[in-house]
């Protein structure tokens, strides 16, 4: 019994740090001990994975450049539902010169008077390059109605507009690929507070934040009509649900890679499809976790 005991509150010492040199190393001392480091290892194999599913970026990238490909993501979905963290695992590895991320400002009074899309399509990929879009367009969508900030005279017409200018777009060649991030407002509403205990993270918090609980069933109201309006056969919504960020960035991931032929695919030591739990192309009756 007490030795037992005396095995669960065994622990490392400095020398131990001082003589691992690798995560391998590291647990196996912990195995040797007795000492329960799941949470170390589920996190490894978390890396790991990431890891592998961004060298498979790199080489769709490489592919999608002598192909001269035009390829823009579009990540929306509501505030804290993990849309910047997973661009930055995208982005990590990937060469610049033919990639790049996307997050335009509020538009400019000139911009105001423009029409509307005229921002983002001098945004949009040239050949050879992947585009990135930290929220789009869709802004007229869900975030611009819910929160008042354009009419509702715009905000028709927009939605009139999108999937024909969407369609000039695949008729030109260029491949949009839209994806939604899904959370629960619980998890939301968790986010939301870690990020005003966390001084790295208190900027990414604004009043518009918490607004966004106080209309949650507004944004689903619009958030519907959306993909009622603009899921189309050639610019598809792909719904990835995101209370779980790890899972949701390598499984959309997964889901980019799964779209390309690059010939470097077969050979990948890695499962390169999605999951269907997670990465769900949407259709009306579809159970999903921010409604």
């Amino acid at each position: 019994m007490n030795e037992a005991r005396e095995k669960k509150t065994l622990k490392f010492s400095s020398e131990d740090f001082n003589s691992i040199a690798t995560k391998k190393e590291l647990l196996s001392l912990a195995k040797s001990r007795d000492i329960d480091l799941s949470f170390i290892k589920k996190k490894i194999g978390y890396e790991q994975e990431l890891k592998t599913l961004q060298a498979e970026l790199v080489n769709l990238q490489k592919w999608i450049q002598q192909n001269k490909l035009r390829v823009a993501v579009i990540f929306e979905g509501r505030d804290a539902s993990g849309k910047g963290g997973s661009i930055k695992r995208f982005m990590e590895h990937l060469n610049p010169r033919s990639a790049r991320v996307v997050a335009l400002p509020r538009p400019t009074e000139v911009e105001k008077g423009q029409w509307y899309f005229q921002r983002y399509i001098k945004e949009l990929p040239n050949p050879g390059e992947m585009v990135l879009f930290d929220r789009s367009w869709y802004n007229r969508a869900v975030v611009e109605p819910a929160m008042g900030f354009c009419t509702d005279s715009q905000y028709r017409h927009f939605m009139v507009q999108v999937p024909e200018f969407e369609h000039m777009l695949y008729e030109d060649g260029v491949i949009v690929i839209k994806f939604w991030f899904s959370v629960s407002k619980e998890e939301q509403k968790k986010r939301f507070d870690s990020r005003l205990e966390n001084p790295l993270k208190i900027w990414k918090y604004s009043p518009v934040d918490m607004k966004g609980q106080e209309l949650w069933d507004i944004y689903t109201k619009y958030k519907e009509q959306m993909f009622s309006r603009t899921h189309t056969p050639f610019s598809p919504w792909i719904i990835v649900k995101t209370n779980n960020k790890k899972v949701a960035r390598t499984e959309s991931i997964r889901h980019i890679l799964s779209l390309f032929d690059y010939p470097e695919k077969k050979d990948s030591p890695i499962n390169l499809y999605p999951d269907p739990e997670v990465i769900v192309r949407y259709f009306r009756h579809i159970k999903q976790i921010d409604n």
